[in-house]
């Protein structure tokens, strides 16, 4: 069947159908996976593609791997071509080069056969809680100068053969990684969730038609491709340039220039650039292009063409670059473990260009967040533990109304809830509670900063720090002004010790671990902010009488 042959109907119907595979294999792989951070925190994403490894369907979930997806897919097909692949093999891989940019992202990656013929890849990942290296966790960032001190470094191989998992490597991976069993249980919900997704794609082959099915691929391809272009073209033609900086890559080292230009041709293109940024660093921070991909073809998409489906068709318009050996762009081996710091300010900075073409879709920045992990034995039950943490503060002023509160921006993750935590680690979240006074003033309010105090239960452990914002502040657009610094303090109120946004600290049994986000950028003038919206901040305690007087000279 040619595409001019398909019916909107039956388009339609198989079209959802990919939609629904690819977010139940989600669900499926949320509600079997072993750790916190998948079963939680959401840290995983699902795509679907067709027998040529091209992205056509994904699931609502993270932009850094779902982005990642289609180069991750073409390097599996590098190593393990379409006809060295059989009934039941499963590949798996991590590498960050190859991956979505670091060592805890695991991809499988499972061909779907109908009577012998390939018809397309289901495919997951999952961030796993510890894959070996210098920290638990495996992001540490400060001390960590090549990526083979990072941890186990999966290139390209065939975890399954014929339906079966290989217990050789199993072995091996679960031979260097700290949580053996979480790590064991994840990666076996990976391979359970592609099993069953790849029953669900069968059963459309078999319902609608190899030939009807492929014919649809084009046509979703095709459209999506068109609608991206449509949009890119509306917006006036020029280069966008921004620059913001990242407080540092480790303890006394220097600031990192995050500079991007965005080119929009006129005629349906845009390359984002962010060759201007600084080169890469001795730590464990640098963004491979993968990774700088994934979330600039997000934020492209996120301006100029959010409501259609991202799949391989409206991501061919897009063309990201970097300089290679720069921090965007570096050189394997290049370490790049804490590199999930990177996602809202990279997406920051693409909105402080894009402000200049689009100011009616920009915001003020993102409070930024806090990935740390704390790990070591737990004194009740003698195993080894690791507290991996996600904690999100607030958005950034808007042109139409103030920055949410206390939500995952851009990677589409979850908060970690307290009681999860404190079930399976030795720790005591003493608060977790809004910072007045921190959102950025504007017409439009930035979100407010979160505090998280967390006090350890064992004899001791590591904590490994992924933070930043506690230099550069948040900034706010058009007059709005940015949030307050973040700032991360050992022992509030007892001997309080001030601690950098990235580094590797011991600490003891009592010691208590306050992270404090920044605030969000505010949007506008904050003299141009109604009187009523202060009064309700003043009720809602985001901010107190004071800041009201001194930000926006209100005293009622």
């Amino acid at each position: 069947m040619t595409r001019d042959e398909i019916d909107p109907i039956t388009l339609t119907v198989i079209w959802k159908g990919l939609l629904s595979i690819a977010e139940e294999l989600g669900v499926t792989l949320r509600h079997t996976a072993f750790s916190e951070g998948v079963r939680e925190g959401d840290d995983f994403s699902t795509a679907v593609f067709d027998a040529q490894g091209r992205m056509i369907a994904q699931g609502p979930f993270s932009p850094g791997h779902l982005g990642s997806f289609p180069y991750v897919v073409q390097a599996a097909l590098d190593y393990f071509p379409a006809e060295s692949l059989s009934p039941g093999d499963d590949i798996l891989l991590n590498d960050s080069q190859l991956g979505s940019g670091h060592f805890p992202d695991t991809f499988q990656i499972l061909p779907v056969f109908l009577a012998e013929r390939l018809i397309g890849f289901v495919c997951n990942s999952a961030h796993q809680a510890d894959m070996g290296g210098a920290a638990p966790g495996s992001q540490k960032v400060h001390g960590v100068t090549e990526a083979f001190q990072e941890g186990l470094r999966i290139l390209p191989i065939r975890f399954v053969r014929g339906g079966e998992v290989d217990e050789d490597i199993l072995r091996l991976v679960l031979g260097n990684v700290r949580l053996p069993d979480k790590v064991r249980g994840d990666l076996m919900a990976q391979h359970s969730a592609n099993r069953a997704a790849a029953v669900r794609l069968e059963q459309l082959f078999r319902d609608h038609g190899v030939d009807t099915v492929e014919a649809a691929y084009e046509i979703i391809l095709d459209r999506s491709e068109a609608s991206m272009r449509e949009a890119l073209a509306k917006v006036p033609a020029g280069t966008y340039g921004f620059e913001d900086y990242m407080d540092d890559y480790g303890p006394d080292t220097e600031p990192i220039r995050m500079a991007v230009d965005v080119t929009f041709d006129g005629e349906g293109g845009v390359i984002v650039d962010f060759s201007r940024s600084s080169d890469q660093v001795p730590a464990a921070i640098n963004s491979y292009l993968n990774y700088t991909r994934a979330y600039s073809v997000f934020a492209i998409k996120v301006f100029c063409d959010a409501l259609w489906p991202q799949n391989a068709g409206n991501m061919r318009p897009i063309k990201v670059v970097a300089r290679e050996g720069s921090f965007f762009n570096p050189r394997f081996p290049a370490p790049s473990g804490g590199r999930a710091v990177l996602q809202v300010r990279m997406f920051d900075a693409i909105n402080g260009a894009l402000a200049k073409a689009m100011p009616e879709r920009a915001m003020g920045a993102f409070s930024h967040w806090s990935n740390p992990n704390i790990g070591g034995v737990d004194d009740r039950t003698g195993q080894p533990f690791i507290m991996y943490d996600a904690i999100m503060a607030g958005y950034g002023g808007r042109a139409s109304g103030d920055g949410p509160e206390a939500l995952c921006p851009v990677m589409n993750c979850s908060n970690i809830p307290v009681e999860v935590h404190e079930t399976h680690n030795p720790v005591l979240i003493q608060r977790l509670e809004l910072i007045p006074d921190t959102g950025g003033a504007g017409r439009y309010r930035g979100g407010c900063g979160l505090r998280k105090d967390v006090e350890l239960r064992t004899e001791s452990a590591t904590l490994s720090l992924l933070g930043d914002r506690h230099d550069f502040y948040p900034y706010g657009l058009f007059g709005g002004a940015p949030g307050a610094p973040a700032e991360t303090v050992l022992n509030p109120g007892r001997n309080a010790r001030a601690l950098p946004s990235k580094g590797l600290v011991p600490i003891a049994r009592g010691d208590v671990v306050s992270l404090r986000l920044s605030g969000a950028g505010g949007y506008g003038p904050p003299g141009e902010r109604e009187a009523e919206a202060i009064r309700a901040d003043l009720r809602d305690g985001y901010i107190s009488a004071e800041a009201a007087r001194r930000d926006y000279g209100f005293d009622d």
